[in-house]
């Protein structure tokens, strides 16, 4: 059987306070069939619940949870709930908390995941990134709602669709200009007419801007990378990732 081992499992490569740890799925380790192959989280994509329910079982095994992540409902909008307080998922793209052994979460399958922390281990946070969520604020949201000086966080930037495959319309980076006009250098131009854009330096000006400076990941391609994740934008119908924080 394709049981969950550790080495499926990423853990980031950053400086946290040994109170907090830090995980990202890929698509290894689960029960799921085609297209969901294997370990998917998600209960919105149309896997078998079972499955789903094995998958879910299988993490927290490995990772020794003491209490459920706080699954979200995910909506590409800025709203922020404490983990604690989700007893069901609730219509949100991220979440934070204070509270030891209580998971946050967030998936994704080409959306960026962003993971914060900081230095004294004290609050930790997920938020989930796509453009319209990163246009919008959630990333600013959420070290709002943490409460601490951005100038102490760490943050992290989970596996995600990588700056060579991202092609949006000129929407997508009118949107991002209107709201800093110096990440032009974000975008470049793709061969089918359209724009070529880096989600993770897009995410790294804006902690930037909110005086986090300590940021690390943002190395991987959900799209370039089928053997290792899933990517809503190479299969559409697929399973999802999750990445989470938490302190213990």
């Amino acid at each position: 059987m394709n049981e969950l081992r550790t080495e499926h499992l990423i853990f980031p490569d950053w400086p946290a306070p040994s109170q907090v740890w830090a995980v990202s799925t890929t698509r290894h380790g689960g029960v799921s069939a085609p297209p969901y192959a294997s370990l998917n989280l998600a209960e919105h994509v149309g896997d078998d619940p079972r499955c789903i329910a094995e998958n879910r079982r299988r993490l927290t095994s490995v990772m020794g949870f003491a209490a459920e992540p706080a699954w979200l409902e995910q909506v590409h909008g800025i709203q922020v709930v404490a983990a604690e307080t989700v007893e069901r998922p609730v219509a949100a793209d991220a979440a934070w908390t204070r509270v030891v052994s209580q998971p946050c979460v967030v998936m994704t399958a080409d959306c960026l995941p962003v993971l914060l922390c900081d230095r004294l281990g004290t609050v930790v946070a997920a938020a989930h990134a796509g453009w319209r969520g990163l246009a919008g604020g959630v990333i600013a949201a959420t070290v709002t709602r943490m409460e601490v000086s951005p100038a102490t966080l760490l943050a992290w930037l989970g596996p995600a669709i990588g700056p060579d495959v991202f092609e949006v319309g000129e929407e997508v980076r009118a949107a991002f200009l209107a709201l800093d006009a110096e990440a032009e250098g974000c975008f470049r131009p793709s061969p089918a007419g359209r724009w070529l854009a880096d989600i993770y330096e897009l995410a790294r000006r804006q902690l930037r801007a909110l005086g986090v400076a300590a940021i690390y990941g943002g190395d991987c391609c959900t799209v370039s990378e089928p053997e290792r994740f899933f990517s809503y934008r190479r299969e559409s119908r697929t399973g999802r990732m999750a990445t989470l924080i938490g302190l213990q």
